[in-house]
């Protein structure tokens, strides 16, 4: 997916709007929690002022549902943090659609951040049909969000001249701030750019997904397999091996036959994933699931536990991989030239249960391969293995990216100008 990006247009003197993912958690004082994304779209904020534009800044936090201003979810503690990281003082203004003077004001070299655009249900433009709506009204009521949505990204795109999407975290998301607004500013003849977060979640997604460098080792975990069905889907067309852990596991060793104790298990899916088993044995692609686990009798960091086959006692739940299977799965990991990794092996979370994620983390950290990893679980264990800078590239959009080895349309992303 080639795209232009701010390296591919005039800056100097314009009016920049740009979309950002700062949907960052909050302590109960409202005080940023973990800046990793607010530092993650520095390098394009910062390329855009020093070449003599001025911006504005629009994100989500949270999730409000259009039900107005709601102070835990405003932007502004956001703002005054980025001032400080930048050093520089930041306009703020309290409502994403009336901004006409605060964009006016602007002139090279600042910024402006605007309220969250979620605050407004014509962001989504999506109407939800409750028990009591008839057909006609959630008919009318999906047409008036429809063009509340169009006048959101008509008036968004009217406060500058170019627009730039730097929040591929959103990308999966046709919204009036990632994608509608692209129609707008181009009617106006402004360009719709990739800033460097988007082009470089791009470039390795894509690089990955149509031209991988072989051996291929997929590693997919998580709790369920409808989350991961079409992934998986997916990647059986392009990869050489996939290795299984979470969860989702033990739905695919209950369909063999074994027995899974108290196991997460999604049995409407036993047939899926027998079909899914043998759909990978016919693509020719090594389908490993787990040959030992750690399991307990409880779901709590201090529980009885132990180290079992795939038979599975009951009263016992398996809640990681074990060391065997890490033992193998580091071996696969060692021979791969590209991996993609999306979900954990198991409840890293409680430190008696995160010896199979942290072992493939150091898998990863060690191979020479280029390494992606996605998802908001999987980023969070290599972020507490310490190992975060041994990754290639860790990607910012759990959903997003995991739509984009779907091989989904991502809205936000194709909504932008091509090279």
């Amino acid at each position: 997916m080639q795209k232009k990006t701010i390296r591919d247009i005039t800056l100097t003197g314009k009016k920049v709007i740009m979309r950002v993912d700062f949907n960052v958690p909050l302590t109960e004082s409202l005080t940023i929690a973990d800046d990793t994304r607010i530092k993650a779209a520095l390098p394009s904020i910062n390329y855009i002022l020093e070449h003599g534009a001025s911006l504005i800044l629009m994100s989500h936090l949270g999730r409000p549902k259009g039900k107005g201003y709601q102070a835990e979810f405003s932007l502004k503690p956001v703002a005054e943090y980025l001032g400080k990281l930048l050093n520089r003082d930041i306009a703020f203004c309290p409502d994403c659609q009336q901004a006409d003077a605060a964009a006016r004001a602007l002139a090279p070299g600042q910024i402006l951040m605007l309220e969250n655009t979620r605050f407004y249900q014509a962001e989504e433009g999506k109407a939800k049909k409750t028990e009591e709506m008839s057909e006609e009204e959630y008919a009318a009521k999906k047409a008036e969000l429809k063009a509340q949505k169009a006048a959101m990204a008509e008036k968004l795109a009217s406060y500058a001249e170019v627009y730039v999407n730097d929040a591929f975290g959103t990308a999966h998301r046709d919204h009036a701030s990632t994608a509608s607004i692209c129609k707008y500013m181009r009617k106006k003849g402004g360009p719709c750019v990739a800033g460097f977060l988007m082009q470089k979640e791009l470039e390795y997604l894509g690089l990955a997904m149509s031209n991988p460098k072989r051996p291929f080792v997929a590693i997919i975990g998580g709790a369920k397999v409808s989350g991961k069905l079409e992934v998986l889907q997916s990647l059986m067309q392009k990869v050489d091996t996939i290795l299984i852990g979470g969860g989702m596991a033990y739905t695919f060793l209950r369909a063999m036959g074994h027995e899974i104790g108290n196991s997460l298990c999604e049995t409407e899916l036993l047939e899926t994933a027998k079909d899914t088993l043998a759909q990978a044995k016919a693509a020719g692609v090594k389908f490993l699931l787990p040959c030992d686990n750690r399991i307990a009798d409880k779901f709590a960091n201090d529980a009885n536990i132990k180290i079992c086959g795939n038979d599975i006692p009951a009263g016992w739940s398996a809640l990681d991989i074990g060391p065997e299977t890490a033992k193998v799965y580091s071996a696969e990991i060692k021979t791969a030239q590209t991996i993609v990794w999306n979900g954990p092996m198991g409840c890293f979370e409680m430190s008696n249960f995160a010896a199979g994620t942290n072992a493939i983390c150091q898998a990863v950290a060690d191979s020479k391969a280029i390494s992606i990893v996605g998802g908001g679980d999987s980023v969070s264990a290599v972020n507490q293995s310490g190992l975060a800078d041994k990754i290639t590239h860790i990607s910012t959009g759990g959903g997003a990216s995991l739509e984009f080895l779907e091989g989904k349309d991502l809205p936000g992303c194709s909504a932008l100008d091509d090279k």
